[in-house]
């Protein structure tokens, strides 16, 4: 009696449904380069400044090779723009979630002066490579941060304009106290540092109470 073999039954191949696709894992890998580019850059850029800092020397120093770098970024200048434009885009990114909220202007104003305070922190090399090398970005990019400058005092104006609108805060002169809070943020990375007497929470936390002191925001 004949007998016929079944055919043999091929292995399905599964992915598991947990695993990430995989563009997000290409996204993820070309992330991390770029961020392992901008901190060598960052380094060296505040160890020897910007002029005497080589497309070349990023790469040495990350033991890979300039055509590396091309693929993430045209030009240093290119690089600098990034680096220069983390520390508002930080400030930035804080202030529309603070704004955002539904809370009342009073928390947005305490939550907000906290946070800004703890990304101009995290941002500190990057404010002070930008403080000092702004003269060497190109137009474009000067441009793109002043702008988002401009947008940062204009919502932060707005905030406090609805405390004083809301009974919440005693400001005179709007303008001149949200540049002067922008000021006394911003300024602090010259003087944090991280070994410093307080942590970076404990300084966010007494930068907060000046700033509602300096709006005479009602308990």
């Amino acid at each position: 009696m004949n007998t016929v073999k079944a055919p043999a039954k091929t292995a399905k191949k599964t992915t598991s449904s947990s695993s990430p696709p995989i563009d997000d894992i290409r996204d993820a890998v070309t992330k991390l380069k770029r961020e392992r580019i901008i901190s060598t850059a960052l380094e060296l850029f505040n160890q020897n400044g910007l002029t005497n800092t080589t497309l070349d020397a990023v790469a040495e120093q990350m033991n890979v090779t300039k055509p590396f770098i091309y693929t993430h970024f045209k030009s240093k200048n290119e690089l600098l723009s990034e680096i220069c434009s983390r520390g508002i885009r930080a400030s930035l990114d804080v202030l529309d979630r603070v704004v955002a909220s539904k809370d009342s202007p009073t928390v947005k104003l305490r939550v907000l002066a906290h946070d800004f305070m703890m990304a101009v922190i995290e941002n500190q090399s990057h404010i002070a490579i930008y403080t000092r090398e702004e003269k060497h970005l190109s137009p474009e990019s000067s441009k793109a941060i002043q702008k988002m400058r401009r947008e940062f005092d204009r919502k932060f104006c707005a905030l406090l304009e609805q405390g004083v609108k809301d009974g919440e805060f005693q400001v005179d002169d709007v303008k001149l106290t949200s540049l002067s809070i922008g000021g006394l943020i911003s300024w602090s990375y010259v003087w944090y540092r991280p070994d410093g007497r307080l942590s970076k929470n404990e300084t966010a936390d007494h930068v907060a109470e000046l700033v509602m002191a300096m709006v005479k925001a009602k308990r």
